[in-house]
């Protein structure tokens, strides 16, 4: 599959405003529901159809894959613990299967480039293992990110010819909080002290040793970034370039995705490079408590729904934020509107209280 991607069409506005019109008929003063209603419309734009249909299929994948980088000491974990929490993924025992089961969703794990053998199950995309430390080369050859970034692709298409009506994007890869900044800052123009976070929980002496290694990764990225997939063989990994891909074509395919954290923000960020107009389709789950996601999303124009300091991953933030879709198409498809109600809307009242013209007086 090719990295060029078709042009990606908006969510209908017409059905926006008629989403817009049916909102302002409900049992509630006009914007008394805040961004829930913004949410519903959304959704209805997205669906082309008002009011919105319930989801039926919602799902998460989470895309895993291990990073060279994590051999300079720039995370609290090792790298033994990404193929250790797919297998944790795998039995249900993860805060992303417990969120997905509480919003009603079900969970899929991919293996990218895990540094351990995984099950046949979730590695068939596999492009290699691990991924090369992008402070000194290249985390992919420019073959393996064509083959990841269609792998993405090929993933958004099988779910959503599977029934998928809403998207999740999650991540799991010790160390990949480093690309993450590294892509983010290229394609923003940012310094690595603005971008560089915790992570898994890094103390001093590990923040200063992933500031000097997103500096030196940074310095190798910009001499790519007009070049997405470029940027992403550099400085990326075969997960994130899965899930570039992966929300790319979500957007082709007419599919809402809810973003989650730092990792799937860089990949977003660089999918909106290889699918312009793809972000109309996303919303932000939530923001984490990286500093790098808040560039991010500034970047793509996108509010968060939740701020809970969250920075696990997985589409945690993503999935705990999912309930919010939920209530906004409920409320829009199943709240009473005045008429159906007999309740006197305010605009009915302001006609009633209208004081007549005046007759003409005609007797002079």
């Amino acid at each position: 599959m090719s990295t060029e991607f078709p042009s990606v069409e908006p969510p209908d506005e017409t059905v926006l405003r008629e989403a817009e019109a049916r909102h302002a008929v409900l049992t509630k003063p006009v914007g008394s529901l805040g961004r829930l209603e913004e949410l519903g419309n959304w959704i209805a734009a997205c669906q082309g159809v008002v009011p919105p249909k319930p989801f039926v299929r919602p799902r998460v994948v989470v895309f895993a894959g291990d990073h060279g980088i994590t051999a300079q000491g720039v995370s609290a974990f090792p790298s033994e613990v990404t193929g250790q929490m797919v297998a944790n993924f795998l039995t249900g025992g993860a805060a992303v299967n417990v969120l997905a089961q509480v919003a009603g969703a079900t969970v899929r794990v991919v293996d990218m480039a895990v540094d351990a053998d995984t099950p046949a199950a979730v590695s068939q995309h596999k492009v290699r293992r691990s991924s090369g430390s992008i402070d000194r080369e290249d985390a992919l050859t420019r073959e393996q990110c064509e083959l990841a970034i269609a792998a993405g692709r090929a993933i958004a298409d099988e779910e959503v010819d599977a029934g998928a009506d809403v998207l999740v994007a999650g991540d799991m890869g010790i160390g990949n909080t480093t690309p993450a900044a590294v892509l983010i800052a290229s394609l923003t123009g940012s310094e690595p002290v603005a971008v560089v976070g915790r992570g898994t929980g890094i103390d001093d002496q590990a923040w200063m040793r992933k500031t000097a290694a997103i500096r030196d990764a940074l310095r190798r990225a910009r001499l790519v970034i007009s070049d997405p997939v470029s940027l992403l063989a550099t400085a990326g990994g075969a997960d994130i370039a899965a899930m570039a891909g992966f929300v790319a074509q979500a957007a082709v395919r007419k599919t809402p995705v809810v973003l989650d954290g730092v990792v799937v923000g860089a990949a977003a960020v660089v999918a909106e490079e290889l699918a312009p107009g793809a972000r109309e389709w996303w919303v932000a789950g939530h923001e984490s408590a990286e500093p790098a996601h808040a560039i991010a999303l500034g970047h793509l124009n996108l509010k968060p729904l939740l701020e809970f300091g969250m920075r696990l991953g997985e589409g945690s933030g993503a999935v705990a934020a999912l309930p919010l879709l939920i209530s906004a198409v409920k409320v829009l498809a199943e709240m009473a509107t005045f008429e159906s109600a007999g309740v006197t809307n305010r605009e009915d009242t302001n006609r009633d209280n209208t004081a007549p013209e005046p007759e003409e007086d005609t007797t002079a």
